[in-house]
């Protein structure tokens, strides 16, 4: 009996740190039902075989994490597909700042804490935001050091950010609604129509875990959730200050062409 009680209690503390001792299913695995819509691994969870990097990315544990200067670590197995669904899980440090880049130019799905970042005042750069283009409907995100589940949906002209299973953006950039968030993008240097980029995740200097990469194509056929989201309120605040940085950005861009 003593035995017995032993086991159920090993059991307990397996799961109920789960998350953080890998007790759980290896979320580097792809589950049942992840094999059956077609998702593979981009991630083996051991290395970065199929990856780029200068040395600064590195694996421990099954997780991959960043550790000093040398940019951004980039999938070269191949790029990625027009129309595809992504998913990953993610965690920062205090005041920690990243990015998943899934298409050229300035196409990124936000990493981020939001409560110490100051990009975390505006929602438009905000955890889980098309970066500097489309706010997400709220702030999902956990606490700084917890998991959080990041899932891209794209298809045709469809964009869509999820975090930790809420659907936070549902964007048709060809719809005349959001025409300047389309535009805002556009004088940051971001063409929403391109394709063909290589995934990578950003190095912006700061402390990040990423695990569980896995991606599959989107059958022409399969139809997306589109239930209607808003996005998230800008303050005239935060208008302000993205104004600002987005004409120090345009002025940079001339000097550059002026110097060649």
């Amino acid at each position: 009996m003593k035995r017995l009680w032993i086991a159920f209690g090993l059991v307990g503390i397996c799961i109920f740190h789960a998350s953080q001792v890998g007790c759980a299913e290896d979320p580097n695995q792809l589950t049942k039902q992840e094999k059956l819509q077609g998702f593979k691994s981009l991630f083996n969870g051991k290395d970065l075989k199929g990856w780029k990097h200068s040395g600064n990315w590195r694996v421990e544990e099954g997780v991959i994490s960043r550790g000093g200067k040398g940019g951004s670590l980039v999938y070269q197995t191949r790029p990625m597909p027009d129309d595809f669904e992504l998913v990953f899980e993610w965690k920062v440090a205090d005041g920690s700042n990243s990015g998943v880049y899934y298409r050229p130019g300035q196409y990124e799905y936000q990493i981020l804490d939001n409560a110490k970042h100051p990009d975390g005042k505006n929602p438009r750069t905000s955890a889980a935001s098309i970066y500097f283009c489309m706010p997400p409907s709220h702030d999902a995100t956990r606490p700084v050091g917890q998991w959080n589940k990041g899932r891209i949906k794209c298809k045709g002209t469809v964009i869509q950010h999820w975090l930790n299973g809420e659907k936070v953006i549902d964007l048709d950039y060809t719809d005349p609604r959001y025409a300047w968030q389309v535009g805002l993008l556009a004088n940051r240097g971001g063409d929403l129509a391109d394709r063909g980029a290589n995934l990578s995740l950003q190095d912006h200097g700061d402390p990040v875990w990423y695990r569980g990469v896995k991606m599959r194509m989107i059958p022409k056929d399969e139809k997306l959730d589109r239930s209607s989201i808003k996005p998230a309120k800008v303050s005239d605040t935060a208008m302000a200050a993205e104004q600002r940085k987005l004409q120090r950005i345009m002025e940079n861009r001339a000097r550059q062409k002026q110097k060649k």
